[in-house]
């Protein structure tokens, strides 16, 4: 009788362990917490609900493959769901790799505040931001210019940006209107 206790309180210890690792998982989103939980809850649930007649090593046994049967059947459908960008389109491996991203501006953007959502800024694309130089209106397009260690990223319009062709074509046009003008 005392074995039987002792699974009990097992049982009823995962319970309330796998309850607290699933609710942890609305505190560090991932599937970190959320896949173990789920196996130990079940466990638990499972070790409550057998009747005591059942053997103590048969009853660690079955919620032993209990754990290991639901941890992976929950790790198989959170793949399968794709519920975090399991292939990685979104995320951001680190801050450097937020140069050169778009996107547009929530809140106006000056020299000292300012907030932007990125095109594929991950599980949260809103970005504190600040400008280069003047002010970026709410609603403009933005390029990250200076990722500054992810907190706060220094961003410029895309109507300010000019790439190579654009300094090319800008000086064809210069050239020509010079050409013009000699020639009248």
């Amino acid at each position: 009788m005392v074995l039987g206790t002792l699974m009990g309180s097992i049982a009823l210890f995962m319970l309330i362990a796998g309850a607290g690792l699933i609710i942890a998982e609305a505190f560090a989103p991932g599937a970190h917490f959320f896949v173990a939980g789920t196996g130990i809850f079940a466990a638990g649930l499972v070790g409550v609900l057998l009747p005591d007649a059942i053997p103590d090593p048969l009853v660690l046994t079955i919620m032993a493959a209990v754990v290991l049967v639901t941890s992976v059947g929950t790790l198989y459908v959170y793949r399968e769901l794709d519920l975090y960008g399991g292939d990685s389109k979104g995320k951001t491996s680190d801050s450097a790799s937020l140069r050169g991203k778009s996107g547009r501006v929530v809140e106006r953007v000056t020299t000292q505040s300012g907030e932007i959502k990125l095109d594929e800024g991950g599980f949260n694309p809103y970005y504190k931001a600040r400008s280069f130089d003047g002010e970026i209106e709410e609603g403009e397009e933005v390029i990250v210019i200076d990722p500054g260690g992810g907190n706060v990223l220094t961003v410029e319009s895309m109507s300010d940006v000019q790439d190579e062709i654009d300094r090319e074509l800008e000086r064809d046009l210069e050239r020509d209107a010079e050409e013009t003008e000699t020639v009248s």
